[in-house]
């Protein structure tokens, strides 16, 4: 298997390795923590848009942030990765966050359009030179919730309560 396979299947777990390490390498404080989960509630909000619209491996979505951008799901995880690494306060996590984002989502990339293409093929290439009609669909909550977008947000709010946690902490039992 190559790498870009390894690391496009295992980016999640990858990820969760990746935010244990922030998590216990961070220096957030308020500052930093108000800052990055601004930054990262646009990222999240961009991905809620984005999995309101697709309908994975049914179709070639063009409706929506599908418009703008071929992988708005995963342009949304590099804002929400880029808030967690301003959040966390750390330059070399930070560099260490940029590295996992641009090393599992680029191969991510690169594995879902190969399927696009071998699934759909030339509606895929149209989509992705911007040939393709557009879709006329509204956003669904129905189909957000189906393509988990939850989970994602349920971990963002997880990490974010965690460098919050050490803000407190700090505050209170370092600041003594």
């Amino acid at each position: 298997m190559s790498v870009v396979r390894v690391l496009a299947r295992y980016r999640v777990a990858l990820g969760g390795l990746m935010a244990a390490v922030t998590v216990w390498f961070s220096h957030p404080t308020t500052t930093s923590l108000v800052a990055g989960g601004a930054v990262a509630a646009l990222g999240a909000a961009l991905r809620l848009w984005a999995a309101g619209h697709v309908e994975k491996s049914r179709e070639v979505t063009s409706s929506g942030p599908y418009r703008y951008t071929r992988h708005p799901l995963y342009l949304g995880s590099t804002i929400v990765g880029v808030g967690v690494a301003l959040a966390a306060a750390n330059l070399w996590l930070g560099l260490a966050i940029v590295g996992y984002l641009a090393s599992t989502l680029t191969a991510a990339m690169k594995a879902e359009e190969a399927h696009l293409r071998e699934k759909f093929g030339d509606a895929y290439d149209r989509y992705a030179a911007r040939q393709a009609p557009m879709m006329a669909r509204s956003f669904s909550w129905e189909r957000a919730w189906r393509n988990r977008e939850h989970h994602a947000l349920a971990g963002l709010v997880a990490g974010l309560s965690l460098l919050a946690l050490k803000v407190w902490y700090s505050r209170v039992f370092v600041g003594l």
